[in-house]
């Protein structure tokens, strides 16, 4: 079965022509990574092809094949529009967010993804939702297609498994992503440079956010879960950017006895993006679906229109329900 899944997908990328390629907005390693992955496979096969994505590539990932060229949505009407779409990493169609402007009527897409909330929105779907990210997809359909790895898309796809598995750290760090990752060694992954770069490296504007995030540092009664918020004026006080608040959910999850780490970020009167990690016991996914978000077991998100008091009041009260269930 999940040969031919592979077979289909691969069948999407040889008979098509003029793609766009998309991955979710405030883009993460995993979706950088796998949208250069695609792009290079799309390269190699001779075919035209555009890389866009709402936000900006975070400066860290600028080192990555061809990430320069992923265009912004922008503001304005589509010069042109695009038939064939290839989605990476996108756990719902809305996350493709406003690159959907530049789709055609009757557009044909491959939905590449490994979140258990994706719904299958594709024309064609390659979801594998036991993979640690959806690199480890994409290195398998390089595979499968007979492509000769080289270091450009090693690098990419190490990327994605580094970053979505911190480091290969977490529970999803399966021995297929370890055979992974050392086969994209072999073809020419910097390994320690890429480790160095994404997971020790610290700009200042991160250091601040720290600095102000662990200040407001709270805590349910009980202390099994633990939350920060941020606000937009924490972001231009600090100078830091949103890729400068990567990692700091980890803080209030990583403490002896927090069930749930949360982080609130403000975004504008009655915006509110949600990030939360479970050590387990709370299905944080299921949570994140509740306010129309999803993700993973033990990573979700979502986005909550209302004032950012209201949107903690709300999220925290959930949580303490599943928390408190049999």
């Amino acid at each position: 079965m999940w040969e031919a899944k592979l077979t289909q997908a691969a069948d999407f990328l040889r008979e098509r022509d003029d793609f766009l390629v998309v991955s979710h907005v405030q883009p993460d390693g995993d979706a950088i990574s796998s949208t250069v992955a695609i792009g290079w496979m799309l390269h190699r096969l001779g075919k035209t092809f555009a890389m866009m994505n709402e936000g900006p590539v975070p400066s860290r990932l600028r080192f990555l094949w061809k990430s320069g060229d992923i265009m912004g949505c922008g503001d304005g009407e589509p010069e042109r529009k695009f038939r064939h779409v290839i989605a990476v990493d996108c756990a719902d169609f809305a996350r493709v967010g406003p690159a959907q402007r530049w789709f055609e009527d009757g557009y044909d897409l491959l939905n590449i993804d490994h979140h258990p909330t994706n719904d299958a929105y594709g024309s064609v779907n390659l979801l594998r939702f036991d993979a640690a990210a959806t690199a480890e997809i994409l290195y398998e359909l390089a595979v499968h297609m007979g492509f000769s790895l080289d270091a450009d898309i090693a690098s990419a796809l190490y990327t994605g498994l580094l970053t979505d598995t911190g480091g290969f750290r977490y529970s999803n760090t399966s021995p297929f992503v370890m055979e992974a990752a050392s086969r994209l060694l072999e073809a020419g992954a910097p390994g320690p440079m890429l480790a160095e770069e994404l997971l020790e490296r610290m700009s200042m504007g991160q250091m601040r956010m720290i600095q102000r995030g662990l200040s407001r540092l709270a805590f349910s009664d009980d202390q099994r879960i633990g939350w920060i918020w941020v606000t937009s004026e924490d972001l231009e006080e600090t100078g830091a950017s949103n890729e400068d608040l990567e990692g700091l959910v980890n803080y209030p999850r990583n403490i002896e006895g927090v069930e749930v780490g949360v982080l609130f970020k403000e975004n504008g009167a009655k915006s509110v993006k949600v990030s939360m990690r479970s050590a387990g016991r709370v299905n944080v996914a299921e949570a994140a679906k509740h306010f129309g978000g999803g993700g993973h077991v033990r990573a979700a998100g979502c986005r909550l229109t209302v004032p950012l008091a209201e949107a903690m009041e709300q999220v925290i009260a959930y949580l303490r329900k599943e928390l408190e269930a049999p």
